[in-house]
């Protein structure tokens, strides 16, 4: 009888043998028959359990090495401009292999993240251990999901953390990354669905206690995808830049500029001055750091800040585009110290408008640093030591030239949405201790005035220059979001004329008619729902929010890549020097547009889940308190209450109204009581009691206490009824095919 091979001898033929390591393929070469496979499979057995070989399908292979053929990932190019990648099965105990990819003429370009199938080989060097060659691009990434993960007796599960969802993923034994039970992780699908009908997944990433305040802004970028660490050769690239010298610049650090932003501000990418000229008219200075300078076209500090697109902020942190070396300080307009600049000089008339305007490419020295509060308080007469001196000669112009700005303005006539914005205040340990709504002073209004001016002065002069550069573009709302909006105004007992172009004339005067009402926040709100979201394009379709021809964007190019292209091109056209718009840049444009559009909206979403997430986790100790609001929104389901106190929105679900149906009228955005005739419509004042606050989703529900200061009748608001389902009337013998039909769109209590 043929003796069963030792463990060293399988391990041997697997090795010299990795594309036909089947277990039939081991028996058959080994001659082993019969009974004795018995023998062969406890052997492999062990193996496994050693961790010296793993099963991959049907076939077994060295654990301390690469199947000929693998699934890679790429992980990014060296200083030497070599491509590296790592393999996404590694079961090894040593170190994951590094693996050299060799390129042939053909093979599409890859980048970080980009997953492959390749053919891998061993080859031990210094600095890497392996080489691969592409076999092919895999398109379909394997989705990954936040969530919690639940320890279990082989392996676990993840629960995601996304509002409304109840997803689980179950996470086999061996693929937990020494994840601790209630650790936030993010996990990647791995398999089909397993036991009971879930997804199988793998840990890739360990994210804290989900319960710590920190962790909720660590929860909406990791969720959405946003880059959070700069590699190592953009922190070495930004780190060995040096400040620009005056050479060929325009000298302005004789002039006052000023910079004025919130206090906590750390960059500081634009600084105004005011002159004024004898027959009434003002010339407005606005400096904008000269980013253009330290990051050039195709640098790897350019190819990181397009891939990010944008800046991200949160209550307790900022997600930059920049390195902070740059973001911090070469590129901040500091007080006190030379800083290369863009300036534009916009002379304006008396009534505001605009009549020249010039740009330079200078050096600066900004004296003062001040926030919208000093400032402010400076004009109304209160001025601390830092501003007093510079009242006369600096601050009081800057109001004048508004006071002209805001003339023009008025014949304009760009949307005057009235949206208070909410600030949440944390304290050192990351929990939130109040949530306020920031004060609108005439000192943030102003230098928003003169950001629109300068933004307009470089869309006008590029199109004059014939430059390719990236508008900032609005368009007008679609006729579907335009009656939506007429129908909540109709319903709020407002108007909005129909038969006409639509111009933002047109809805100031909507505004207009609810400033003052019950009806003033929800008019807002809802218009602002009508609006296209605003995007980036190398044409030129205006923008219809601020009533202008042509904008782009130029005022904040440490924080948005968009400007920073409209930074090159203006180089380009004033021929400043060779760091202006590339050719392939130029070639790009529109792809670049599409990939900052779409970062612009991923911040937002992140941005706004994480309030979300902040006014859930301030409110859940608050569970059970009657809090005031007004109806938002209305909904088959249920209804969204914005609280007073916070701005949140919080659900109270339909099934908690009590035992009647209701009907949900679309056109009127109502909800009808069956039995009481109870209506509920937008806009109405109501007291809520919460009842639930997820600080993991974000979610908020509440129960209906009271409704325009009236009690909700007995066992409306006493949650769900005890029968669970309640019946709906009864149709009347005889009564019509019209009125069973209008019975059948009674919306039942539903599970929300």
């Amino acid at each position: 009888m043929k003796q069963i091979p030792s463990k060293a001898e399988i391990l041997q033929w697997i090795s010299d043998h990795p594309t036909k390591a089947a277990k039939r393929d081991i028996a058959k070469a080994f001659d082993i028959k019969g009974a004795q496979r018995i023998d062969l499979k406890r052997v492999l057995r062990e193996l496994e359990d050693e961790g010296r070989l793993t099963k991959r399908k049907s076939s077994y292979r060295d654990a301390e090495d690469l199947p000929p053929v693998s699934v890679l990932e790429i992980a990014g190019v060296d200083s030497d401009g070599d491509l590296f990648a790592r393999p996404l099965e590694w079961a090894g105990t040593g170190a994951e292999p590094v693996i050299l990819m060799t390129l042939r003429d053909g093979d599409p370009a890859l980048g970080k993240g980009d997953r492959i199938l390749a053919r891998v080989a061993v080859a031990p060097t210094e600095d890497y251990s392996h080489t691969g060659r592409m076999i092919r691009r895999l398109d379909n990434v394997a989705e990954r999901i936040l969530g919690v993960y639940r320890a279990g007796s082989e392996g676990g599960r993840v629960l995601s953390i996304e509002k409304g969802s109840d997803r689980e993923w179950t996470i086999p034994e061996g693929a937990t990354g020494d994840a601790k039970d209630g650790e936030l992780v993010e996990a990647e699908q791995s398999g089909p669905k397993g036991r009971m009908g879930l997804p199988k997944a793998r840990i890739v990433a360990r994210l804290g206690d989900p319960s710590q305040p920190r962790a909720v802004s660590l929860i909406a970028i990791h969720q959405h995808g946003i880059p959070d660490h700069f590699p190592d050769e953009v922190i070495a690239e930004a780190a060995a830049a040096e400040a620009a010298p005056l050479d060929n610049r325009k000298d302005l650090r004789d002039m006052p500029l000023v910079t004025i932003d919130p206090w906590d501000a750390r960059d500081h990418d634009d600084a105004c001055y005011v002159e004024t000229h004898d027959n009434g008219e003002m010339t407005i200075w606005v400096a904008i750091a000269d980013v253009a300078h330290y990051v050039t076209p195709n640098s790897e500090l350019d190819r990181e800040a397009r891939k990010r697109g944008n800046s991200s902020y949160f209550p307790d942190r900022v997600v930059p585009m920049l390195p902070d070396s740059l973001s911090g300080d070469l590129c901040s307009l500091h007080e006190g110290v030379d800083r290369a600049c863009l300036a534009v000089a916009m002379r304006i008339d008396t009534e505001g408008n605009k009549v020249s305007h010039e740009f330079h490419r200078a050096l600066m020295k900004s004296v003062a640093s001040l926030n919208y509060e000093q400032v402010q308080a400076a004009m109304d007469g209160a001025p601390d030591d830092q501003v007093a001196p510079l009242v006369t000669d600096v601050i009081r112009p800057l109001y004048a030239a508004y006071a002209a700005l805001k003339n023009a303005r008025a014949v304009r006539q760009p949307l005057e949405l009235d949206l208070p914005e909410r600030q949440i205040v944390l304290d050192d340990n990351g929990k939130v201790t109040s949530v306020n709504f920031k004060d609108r002073l005439d000192a943030h209004k102003l230098i928003e005035e003169f950001m629109v001016l300068a933004n307009v002065a470089a869309a006008e002069t590029l199109i004059a220059k014939q430059t390719p550069l990236l508008f900032r573009v609005h368009e007008e709302p679609s006729p579907e979001k335009l009656e939506l909006l007429r129908e909540v105004a109709n319903a709020s007992g407002l108007q909005l004329a129909k038969g006409q172009v639509l111009q933002t004339a047109h809805l100031n005067r909507l505004l207009q008619q609810a400033s003052g009402t019950d009806y003033a926040e929800l008019i807002n709100i809802s218009t602002l729902r009508s609006m296209t979201q605003a995007y980036y394009f190398p044409e030129n379709f205006g923008h219809f929010g601020l009533a202008l021809k042509a904008y782009a964007h130029f005022t904040s190019p440490i924080r948005r890549y968009a400007d920073l292209i409209v930074h090159r091109a203006l180089i380009k056209s004033h021929r400043w020097g060779d760091d202006g718009l590339s050719p392939w840049d130029v070639d790009h444009l529109t792809e670049t547009a599409k990939q900052i559009s779409d970062t612009e909206r991923r911040s937002m979403v992140a941005e706004r889940d994480t309030t979300d997430r902040y006014l859930a986790a301030f409110l859940s100790e608050r569970m059970g308190v009657e809090l005031s609001g007004r109806i938002s929104g209305i909904a088959k389901f249920g209804i969204f209450v914005k609280l007073d106190e916070t701005g949140a929105d919080a659900l109270v679900p339909i099934r908690t109204l009590g035992t009647e149906y209701f009907d949900y009228d679309h056109d009127s955005q109502t909800l009808s009581g069956s039995r009481s005739g109870i209506k509920i419509g937008l806009g109405q004042r109501v007291v809520v009691k919460l009842a639930e606050a997820g600080p993991i989703t974000g979610g908020l529900t509440a129960e209906l206490i009271t409704l325009d200061g009236t009690a909700m009748p007995s066992g409306s608001s006493r949650g769900p009824s005890r029968g669970g389902r309640g019946k709906p009337p009864r149709r009347k013998a005889g009564s019509s095919k019209k009125k069973a039909a209008k019975t059948d769109r009674k919306v039942k209590r539903s599970r929300s």
